[in-house]
């Protein structure tokens, strides 16, 4: 089977080569594919000196390299893997060979570390509040969402729209399989400390921001009929907070004193009837657009079997 491993670059001068090193040791009938996001330091040279293929992507952002790279490579197995020199390639035949074995279509690398440097302050239960909440929305079956260290078949690989531009790309990827209901397990893996000279590009607090939209945007987009239901709840219990004591009013006197207040939970309730007629709109939008990727889904075999 062919396996492609997929190698998302920026300025990673100090630590690409021993990534390609390391898992042309582990894999070495593997093409190893390194993808450079307008890097301006030496990561492209020296990449391609340790035997790596090269190729550029000039859009900003993990998430536009990811859907670069799906588009661009075919292959049997792809095995995605940050450049940062982080995760462990000797566990590389491990994940494929489950991935295969199983016919799964993505083994995640659980990042296991005993090192206190291996994650910057706060990333752990960024990470947990994060795989909590998309577990919370679409489904608990990862404990470690935001991964760098991934394999997957090419039915998955050519089933993904890749619509992130960011590092919000894994959980895009997480969400991708739980709604397509895919076969995919967690595999603990060793995680260590990026090497000197190699500095990290997420930023806590933005990249966290963007990922915390990202998964309001999934669940908008995947699951309208809960994202708008909670929207038209929350507004027809507003206009019968509103409108109740003007009731009991209008049934003691005969009049209506607060106009206003009346009208504010008509428009209220109007309003709670929109959102529930948008929600029932967009399911059946989201079911139609479900379908079309699992036609292209489908259009593949699992790995590991004939087609």
């Amino acid at each position: 089977m062919k396996t492609a491993v997929l190698i998302p670059c920026y300025n990673e001068e100090a630590a690409i080569a021993a990534v390609v090193r390391d898992f042309r040791t582990a894999l070495p009938d593997a093409t190893i594919y390194v993808y450079d996001n307008n890097s301006r330091d030496m990561t492209v040279e020296v990449a391609a000196a340790a035997g790596a293929v090269v190729r550029r992507e000039p859009l900003q952002g993990k998430g536009n390299v990811v859907r670069r790279m799906f588009a661009d490579i075919d292959a049997d197995v792809y095995v995605l893997v940050d450049g940062d020199d982080t995760y462990h390639a000797p566990s590389a035949p491990l994940l494929i060979a489950k991935l295969i074995g199983e016919q799964l279509d993505m083994v995640n690398a659980q990042r296991i570390s005993t090192a206190d440097a291996a994650y910057r302050r706060g990333h752990v239960l960024g990470n947990r509040l994060l795989t909590g909440l998309v577990g919370g929305f679409f489904g608990k079956r990862t404990d470690d969402m935001l991964s760098g260290y991934r394999v997957f078949s090419r039915r998955f690989v050519k089933s993904f729209p890749a619509l992130a531009g960011g590092f919000e790309i894994e959980t895009e990827l997480t969400v991708h399989a739980l709604e397509m209901r895919m076969p995919f397990t967690e595999v603990p893996t060793p995680y260590k400390e990026r090497p000197p000279g190699s500095v990290s590009k997420l930023s806590t607090y933005r990249d966290g921001l963007r990922i915390l939209f990202m998964i309001g945007k999934l669940v908008k987009e995947e699951r309208p009929m809960q994202a708008f239901g909670v929207a038209a709840l929350v507004l027809a219990l507003s206009s019968l907070l509103l409108a109740v004591p003007l009731i009991m009013t209008y049934i003691e006197t005969g009049l209506v004193p607060r106009l206003p207040t009346a009208v504010l939970a008509a428009a209220l309730m109007i309003l709670s009837f929109l959102a529930l007629t948008c929600g029932l709109i967009l399911d059946s939008v989201t079911r139609t657009r479900r379908e079309a990727k699992r036609l292209a889904y489908l259009a593949h075999p699992a790995p590991g079997l004939s087609p």
